[in-house]
């Protein structure tokens, strides 16, 4: 038998690797797989009414909405959902347990370093929710001194105690700081008289206020910096067909007024937002 010359053998050994390269590559892109398998993977914490929630045994909301739209770019692909408690989805997404999140992501700039976050869905600004008549909290600043509640590992959480900081810095009286796993437990105490202030996004305050306006109040004005909802997907090579599809088809819901139409549907008016996030600080 002849034996290949060294250098012929390097060459093949390179090609070989090459073509497994290539192989390899093309067989983990994630938007090949998904086409291949027919099923999208994504998960949601589906207690953030309106965003997402159980009505009937079937996740349902603005997302879902906006989802069942994105989906007609992916025709012969069938959408699995899996609820997840939040605190579990973003490490998740990162280990490969599933494709992508479609849930309601409060964009910081950690977050954008760490993940492919989409174009955004909806405004994410901090506001304040009170018992209804409760005249002790009339600005946000009032919750100097005073028991707050928000989710832990949220970005609400860390917006709280952001502001709570700047609050004792300036001289006022500190900030109690209750930690829920999800926001309805934090609802509950709240109407229960347990805390004074429950802090999340506007639009889920509002949506809390909306179903029980006899109990609870939004606090106004918002405050902190303008914030953004998006959702996730992997920064990473195999993710960036996936991800690329579903901003085109989020920006296009944008531009043809849908995704305002939804916004009116589920929040009672539309919602000014840009077609790409601001660049991460």
């Amino acid at each position: 038998m002849k034996r290949l010359s060294t250098s012929k053998a390097l060459l093949i050994g390179a090609a070989l690797v090459a073509a497994l390269s290539t192989s390899t590559a093309r067989a983990a892109d994630l938007l090949e797989k998904v086409n291949s398998d027919k099923v999208l993977t994504v998960a949601t914490e589906a207690r953030f009414a309106p965003f997402e929630f159980v009505e009937d045994g079937k996740i349902v909301g603005y997302s879902a909405d906006i989802m069942a739209e994105v989906m007609k770019a992916l025709p012969n692909v069938t959408l699995k959902r899996l609820d997840l408690p939040w605190q579990g989805i973003l490490p998740g997404l990162a280990a490969g347990r599933f494709d992508y999140v479609v849930t309601s992501v409060t964009v910081t700039p950690e977050r954008m370093k760490a993940y492919h976050l989409s174009a955004p869905i909806a405004d994410a600004t901090m506001a304040i929710l009170k018992r209804k008549g409760d005249t002790a909290i009339t600005k946000p600043e009032d919750i100097a001194g005073k028991a707050v509640g928000s989710q832990t590992g949220s970005a609400q959480l860390a917006a709280l105690q952001t502001f709570a900081g700047k609050l004792k810095d300036g001289g006022k009286p500190a900030v109690t700081v209750s930690t829920y796993t999800d926001f309805s437990e934090a609802y509950a105490d709240l109407g229960a008289g347990r805390i004074e202030a429950v802090v999340n996004s506007l639009p889920n305050l509002l949506e809390a206020a909306r179903q029980r306006p006899d109990v609870f109040e939004v606090v106004l004005p918002t405050f902190g910096p303008k914030t953004y909802f998006a959702w996730a997907g992997r920064n990473d090579a195999d993710s960036a067909a996936l991800n690329a599809l579903i901003d085109a088809e989020l920006v296009k819901l944008n531009k043809s007024g849908k995704l305002a139409e939804l916004q009116k549907k589920w929040f009672g008016a539309p919602m000014e937002l840009p077609e790409a996030l601001p660049a991460a600080e």
